[in-house]
Order: C-alpha cells, then structure tokens, then sequence
C-alpha cells in the first residue's frame, strides 16, 4: 500500500541563487513549510519584492523513509518555477506555480540524500502571470509530501492528477457513474475492485474486474443530489488494486451527483431549479503570510463567505489549495476555477497555458463544486485580441471541452473590449470585470451596460466577474468616488446590489475582492502594498460595512447591523445612520429614544439622526440587537481623512481658485470647456502616449465616459500605477493651468 509522509518540516533556504548548494551552508536559516520569501515585502509597496532564484535544501536518509518500491516528491505548490536536484543530479522541472506535481526520485535516492529545490519567480515571457494586479509571492508554499508506493500503483505522473476521474450524470432521478482509473506497472494477475459509498459509509454499489479493465459504470437509483449550500451532499469512489489477498494500493474520490446548466435568460440552474449564483473571488494570501496559508486559514476563509452568504466563489486567478476546493464541495459553494492567463498575452507562453490548464482539469475533475473552467483574465487588457490570442484560447477552450464534457468553459473580459471582439464568441459563457462607479463611470452605468449585452448576444450568457471599490479606515458624511472611505464602499455596493441582483439573465455575479490582498505595486488608499476593495481586511479582522450587505441580501440568518462604527465623531448637527438587516423592519433607538421603524425590500434602512454631544444607538429588527456611538464635535477628525503615504501630492495641497477649475474637479466637468479639452489633449500626448499610453487609440471614446468622474489628480495616480511617471511638478503646472480656466455651469 502507498504511503503519504509529511516533508514540510526543517528545510535550509537561501536568497543566495548563484549555483545549485552542494551543503548546507552556516549562512542559510532554516524553515518549515509553507513558506514564501516575500510574505513581507510583497505586501509593503513599492513593487520590489525579491524576484530572483531562492534554493530549499534537506537532508534526509533512506531509512526514514517508508519501505516501498517506489517513491516520488510530490509539491503542492512552488511558485512559480522549479528545479529538483536530488544528489548533485538533476530530476526534473516545473512551470506554474499554483499546481501539484511530482517527481519520481527512486532512482536517484541513497542511503544518505542531500535534496536541493530551487525556485523562481522571476520576470520572462513564458510563464503565466507575469503581468496581474496581485503580488506574485515565491516559495515552497504549500505541502511537500514523499509517496511511497508498491511498483504497480495508481498512476502519479500525469499532470499531478490523483489517478482517479468519476464522472456522474443524472439521468432523471439516477445517476449514472463512470469511473476511470490510471494504473503504472500493473500485472495480469491483478485485479481492480469498485466501491461506491454513501456519506455514512454504507455500500451503494460494487464491481471487480481484471486490472487491464480501468473503466467501469454505475446507477446509483434515486440519487441523493449535491444540491449548493442548500444540501451539499457527497458520495465516496473507492478503487482498489487488488493481488491475490493482498490490495496492493487505493485510491479514494469524493463526487457529487448533480445537473446545471447556465440558461441565457434565466441564469443559473441546479439540478432543475434557478439557483442564483451571488458571491465573491477570492484571492490566496493573507496579511504576514504571504500566501503559504495553513488550513485553519482556509477553513476561516470560508466560514466568513459562508456567513455572508454567497453561493459562488470565484478562485482567482489560478488553482488553488486543494484543501479549499475539499471545502467548497462540503459547504456547496459553486466554483469558478481558472489559469493565471493573465493581463498581457504572451506568445511564448502558449505552451504554458496549457500545461497549466491540464494540471488544472485533470487535478480538479472530480470536485462537484466546479462547474466552470476560466480560460483567461483580462487578457485583452493591453489592446483588442490578435490573432495568436484567438488561436490560444481556441486551443484552450477545445482541449477543455475534450478533457470534460459535462462542464463549461468561461473567460473575464475586461471593460475596454469590445463586447464584438471574436474572442467574445470563443467561451461556452462570459462576464466581465466592470467598476463603473471606481474606475470611471458611476454606479448607474453597471446595470444598463449588462442590458445592452444581453440584447445584442441574447443567446450568450453574461455574467459580472469583477466589481468593487477600495475602502480603509477612512470616513465622511458625504461620500464621493474614489475617496477610499468606508462610507463610498457601502453606498457602491448597495448600488449595485441593487442593479446586478435584480436581473436574473446574469449567471454569476462576483465581488471583487473578498478580502483585501497583496499587491506590492500599489500606492493607493493611504496602504501602500495592497488591494484594499476586499469585503473584510486583509488580515482577516474587520468586516467592512459593505459584508453586512450583503449579508442583508443573500444570508437567511437573522441579523441587524450599524454602519460606521469607526465613524464615531461627526460635525453635523444631523446625520445619517445607515443600518442593514434582512429582517423586514428596524427600529432606531438613540439614547433610548425611538426613532421610529421603517420597512425595506431593499433591506438598507436610513435614518436622520439629530447629532447632539454623545448618543449611543441601537438598532432592534426581531430578536436582533446591534448598537453603536458617534459624538458631536466642532471639527472634522483628521484621522478620518485620506493622506496617501508617500503620495506626490494630496488633494488638500492644491491650490483652488473660486470659479475655476483645478486638479481636483472632474474630467467630465473641465471637458466642458474648450480650454480644458486643449490641457487634457496635451496631457495625455505627454503623459501617456506612444507605446506606453495608458489608455490605447482603439480603446479612447468608450474609455473616455468612463473617466469622466476622475478628478485629474486620481488619473494621475492611476497613470503613476502603469508606470507613466508624472512628477510633482508637472502636476501643479497643470493645476496652474487650470485655475486660468473659467468653470463652465
């Protein structure tokens, strides 16, 4: 029988990558696994976390090692390239960084082993991501395991797979189960014994045949469906390599029996009935961690989405732990799983996309939560699609489809491309990454683009993989865009709660983020370092406002909530106090007094709150019970206020002329004049032409209304986040220029 040991424990690491270690040296400091060399500086801003070789080294005998004829190193995850030396002598290497392989170190292994691994996450043209909005965290981040196994086993090699694929599909009531198995080195004399297993345990049903026989069916009579949240029930595959008496080796799969489809018009469907998709993407790292998580991490991930109540994650950008996607089958979260295809399309990385989408299908096939495969992310981002582009992702989607045919395959689009682009049409579905009401536009927008989709491809389903805005510890009673409060957050969100939840011909709809995560190349928000659009902090400790509306709209636990309890002190003599539930009626107390109850479909309930000396509130909706505090004084706190660490210039240092127009007025109103369309044409010839020009010919007219909201400070920011420089100078020049303009009413 195979046995699985545990190799994470006491590895030498070095940042010294010149040459492959021949010894442990006295400079090199010792680690236990997971382990990611940038869980610090790839947090902190800046975008200069180390990029270059690191090497793991241990030593270990033979002896220690369980007695078997085979034995293969198996990583879970080693981002983003790998090398193995085992002995001074090469065994192999791997591209991709969020996948399981392994590597058969028999041959190789003696009495006294000295194993070497060195890794890289360095900048090429070849592996996939290379350009993304998330840090690209180096390590051995995820378990290292030695597999010991007899000389005829289940299979090992191909693409990190478990050697095990059970493809159930409903036939009515029944399920009919086909189990296919991989074997090395199997003999005529053995055999393959079947068993099908219920939850508890009990037999379902059984099968033997020879070991040359890798396949065989089911019916499993009235089949007891995973059916999401609701009923995420699981069923066992057993297969066993039998010789003789003696079961030579095993091999075990959880599946789910179950039917969807994803209908144009009515959205999703699970097992015979709508099921609205309504959740979150979530990325894989955290705060002082990086993204070597442990599974207590894993496990708090998912009680948090499971408490808001989402019924869909989208597993951004590339695969994830399988002990997460173990845990999305238990809880009945419904999946979106995809490759780090990613940004910038590169064409010497096709054979990366690949390789990384096999690893994903082939190690993925059997979890029940996933019902599509992404293909690519934002991969028109630089411009319209090419035609190496379209042939990748034809490439792709077929071998997908030839891989499993009983899910579909999907991409996220960017919002600059063209909803006719051919690469629209390759996907069996597609949504798009929208933040109108952050990155341009409002809110307004996101609802009526959706419509005009739907009404030109009606027989193409669209779904929304991306919306959100940042939000720190920021606060104002009057919320504006792209001011990183609190406040801006939950008035985006409901917003497009609103729009995005009531048309039910959206197939999935994803927040971006929820949580905060690592982004080493941003310096926005007053954080250097990080995404801040996250529904809970990155850190894992505070829910934000905008969770609890969701929570409103897709939990069935009964709750009451008040906003802004880190908004306490406050200059108006009335404010407004913003309280969520998903009860049908409030009740606002302050100081003990009622302010009377309202009632919301819209489950957001606003209450006038007259502002004298200090108040404590209490909400009341059923037995629910929240309170809070907020005081009255005379001036703004200023530690309510935005002042971006390290930025080029604040927008409370510019200068303001009364009636004219200054870097913090909006695209869309200094484009009123003639004057300020003649700055704003020579701005962007200055600042973000030519090659490097942040916003492409093609792309002008569509992304033009989108920025009409920007104030020209925030576009600047955001050219400084392209890597266009735009200097202190430069920007109060422009503002000197400016405050010549006259406003136009």
């Amino acid at each position: 029988m195979r046995t699985v040991l545990n190799f994470n424990y006491k590895w030498a690491f070095t940042k010294e990558g010149n040459e492959v270690p021949k010894a442990i040296a006295p400079s090199y400091y010792w680690v236990t696994l997971p382990h990611s060399w940038n869980d610090i500086d790839g947090q902190d801003g800046g975008n200069d976390y180390f990029r270059e070789k690191c090497y793991y080294m241990k030593e270990f005998e033979k002896i220690d090692l369980p007695e078997n004829a085979q034995y293969y190193l198996e990583f879970r995850g080693a981002n983003a390239s790998a090398e193995v030396y085992l002995n001074g002598k090469k065994l192999a290497s791997h591209d991709g960084g969020y996948s399981t392989w392994r590597v058969n170190i028999t041959e190789a292994l003696e009495d006294k082993n000295f194993l070497v691994v060195g890794v890289i996450n360095d900048i090429n043209d070849r592996v996939y991501p290379q350009q993304a909005d998330f840090t690209f965290y180096g390590g051995l981040y995820r378990d290292v395991n030695i597999i010991a196994v007899p000389e005829s086993h289940f299979d090992l090699d191909y693409c990190g797979g478990p050697g095990i694929a059970v493809t159930p599909v409903m036939n009515g009531k029944d399920a009919d189960v086909d189990v296919e198995v991989w074997l090395t080195n199997a003999n005529a004399d053995q055999k393959l014994v079947y068993t099908l297993k219920e939850a508890d345990g009990s037999v379902v049903a059984t099968a033997e045949q020879k070991a040359d026989e890798t396949k065989a069916s089911f019916k499993i009579t009235d089949a007891h469906l995973w059916h999401g949240r609701k009923d995420p029930y699981l069923y066992t595959a057993e297969v066993a390599l039998v010789d003789g008496d003696e079961v030579v080796d095993c091999v075990t799969s959880r599946f789910g029996c179950r039917s969807f489809e994803i209908n144009p018009e009515k959205g999703f469907i699970l097992n015979g009935e709508s099921y609205p998709l309504r959740g979150v993407s979530r990325h894989q790292d955290r705060w002082g961690f990086g993204n070597a998580l442990l599974p207590e991490h894993h496990e708090e991930d998912m009680d948090l989405i499971c408490e808001m109540g989402a019924t869909t994650i989208r597993l951004a950008h590339y695969q994830h732990d399988q002990y997460f996607y173990d845990l999305c089958d238990e809880r009945g979260m419904v999946i979106w799983a995809e490759i780090p295809y990613i940004s910038n399309h590169m064409p010497n990385g096709r054979e990366n996309t690949i390789s990384q989408m096999k690893e994903l299908v082939v190690q993925n096939y059997n979890h029940p939560s996933i019902v599509v495969w992404g293909l690519s992310n934002e991969i028109t981002m630089t411009g319209s699609s090419n035609p190496d582009l379209i042939e990748n992702h034809n490439i792709l989607n077929d071998m997908v489809h030839e891989m499993d045919k009983t899910r579909l395959t999907t991409i996220a689009a960017i919002t600059a491309c063209d909803i006719n682009d051919p690469y629209i049409q390759i996907p069996d579905v597609v949504s798009y990454n929208h933040y109108f009401g952050w990155y341009g536009g409002d809110t307004s927008m996101n609802g009526p683009w959706f419509d005009n989709f739907h009404a030109t491809f009606p027989n193409i389903p669209i779904g929304v993989s991306e919306y959100g805005c940042e939000a720190l510890n920021w606060h104002t009673s009057d919320p504006k865009q792209g001011d990183y409060t609190e406040e801006y957050q939950a008035y985006y969100h409901e917003e497009l709660i609103k729009q995005l939840y009531t048309r039910p011909y959206l197939w999935a709809t994803h927040v971006w983020n929820m949580f905060d995560f690592g982004a080493d190349a941003r310096c926005e928000g007053g954080e250097d370092g990080q995404n801040h659009k996250g529904l809970v902090t990155f850190d894992r400790k505070y829910k934000k406002d905008s969770f609890y509306a969701y929570k409103a709209w897709l939990s069935d636990d009964p709750f009451v909530h008040i906003c802004g309890k880190r908004y306490v002190d406050r200059v108006e003599d009335e404010t407004k106090v913003t309280v969520y539930s998903n009860l049908p009626e409030v009740e606002l107390f302050v100081n003990g007094k009622s302010l009377g109850k309202q009632t919301s479909e819209e489950h957001f309930f606003y209450f006038m709150v007259p502002n004298v000396g200090e108040s404590e509130l209490v909400a009341v909706a059923g037995d629910c019970k929240d309170e809070s505090f907020i005081r009255k004084v005379e001036t703004m706190n200023e530690a309510y206020i935005l002042r971006e660490k390290g930025a080029v210039l604040n927008w409370f240092d510019i200068t303001e002329v009364e009636g004219c127009y200054s870097l913090n007025d909006t695209m869309g109103d200094i484009m009123k004049s003639p004057e300020g369309q003649a700055i704003f044409a020579n701005m962007m010839a200055n600042f973000g032409g030519g090659e490097n020009a942040m916003i492409k010919p093609e792309n002008m007219g569509q992304m033009m209304k989108m920025m009409e909201s920007f104030t020209v400070l925030r576009l600047m920011k955001l050219m400084g986040a392209a890597n266009i420089t735009v200097t202190k100078e430069q920007m109060l020049g422009l503002n000197a220029q400016l405050n010549q303009i006259k406003k136009v009413d």
